[in-house]
């Protein structure tokens, strides 16, 4: 692996900042040497000749697994009623998700 130094402890504690995450200096000196391990990685990955590999997408062929939306048995106004916490009108209630300006 390359030693060169690619993150310094000025971008560690951008990223911190930008993550909002409040680090130890001990944390910040384990993230560096853990973010330059990974960046050594990326460039031995890049010394690799792939002159002669075809590129893709996947590794393996994905088909459609899904199937047709088909409508199928639904439960009863009663059973829905009964299962639900809170219900108005023949209506499920739910709570407020959106608060109205």
């Amino acid at each position: 692996m390359i030693d060169a130094v690619m993150i310094d402890a000025a971008e560690v504690e951008h990223l911190a900042r930008l993550a909002r995450l409040e680090l130890t200096p001990g944390e910040r000196e384990t993230m560096r040497a853990d973010l330059n391990a990974i960046l050594g990685y990326f460039q031995q990955l890049s010394a690799v000749d792939t002159s002669g590999v075809e590129e893709m997408q996947r590794p393996v062929d994905l088909v459609n697994v899904l199937r047709e939306d088909e409508p199928g048995a639904v439960f009863s106004r009663d059973v829905v009623e009964a299962l639900a916490p809170e219900t108005e009108g023949g209506f499920v209630r739910v709570p407020r998700t959106v608060e109205a300006e």
